[in-house]
């Protein structure tokens, strides 16, 4: 393949822009606060899932509060009535009263065991609130560490793609002194080497795979004419010559 001295060096400067553009790319694709990010995300799925385990606890405890209210409350208000009947003299019969007498002992003892019911349940509702309480602070907390994860993500970001749209630029300037035959090896090799398609030869050594070229190569290789594109015979990657004697 033949192309002028001056397209293959324009070559290389396309190299340097995508090989900026790759690791712009790279940055930001690693940047630290991902990793944090997701960190923190797995934390909140795990806080939140207890925040909904709690929540729906608290609110099967206090209905089940409302139930033994009700509950406490019924039977009192029948313990009241039958008070209410003994003490108005409505009730003579010796036997009556003393079947009175007996379910008004019943009632009492039956208060008593919805009472202790009814505290157990108070005492499981305020664990339970105090549970919740303390995932909503969590996550609350983790949420505000995100907020910060990410503003400060969003700003390295913002500059990494301020970079990439300063290099873009160079590569579209650069881009049309490049012939389409050259481009198209240039974007083959990249493609298979890692984004790097074309490097200097300096000092006997090929800038791509770094490695040193032996005497007869080299000298094989700068025989040839300036117009002819060289491949190096390590890595075969487009070679451009960039000094005298490379």
């Amino acid at each position: 393949m033949k192309a002028e001295p001056v397209a293959q060096q324009a070559l290389l400067d396309l190299q340097e822009k995508d090989s900026a553009l790759a690791q712009l790319t790279h940055r930001r694709n690693t940047l630290p606060e991902h990793a944090e990010i997701a960190a923190v995300d797995a934390r909140i799925r795990e806080i939140d899932a207890r925040r909904i385990e709690a929540q729906t606890r608290v609110a099967d405890l206090e209905r089940a509060q409302a139930k033994a209210d009700t509950e406490v409350e019924q039977v009192k208000a029948r313990r009241t009535r039958d008070e209410e009947r003994m003490a108005s003299g409505a009730i003579s019969n010796p036997k009556d009263l003393s079947s009175m007498q007996s379910e008004l002992e019943a009632l009492a003892r039956r208060i008593s065991t919805l009472e202790d019911e009814e505290l157990e349940v108070m005492e499981q509702l305020e664990t339970a609130q105090a549970e919740l309480s303390r995932a909503l602070a969590e996550l609350e907390a983790e949420n505000a560490t995100r907020d910060t994860l990410v503003a400060a993500r969003d700003e390295k970001v913002a500059a990494i793609d301020a970079e990439a749209a300063e290099a873009s630029a160079g590569r579209e300037k650069v881009r049309p002194q490049v012939p389409d035959d050259l481009f198209t090896l240039y974007a083959k090799l990249a493609g298979s080497h890692g984004g790097l398609g074309a490097a200097a030869l300096r000092a006997r050594r090929c800038q791509g795979c770094h490695l040193e070229l032996n005497g007869a190569d080299v000298r094989e290789l700068l025989a040839e004419p300036a117009d002819t594109v060289l491949r190096c015979p390590e890595c075969s990657r487009i070679l451009v010559r960039t000094e005298p004697g490379a």
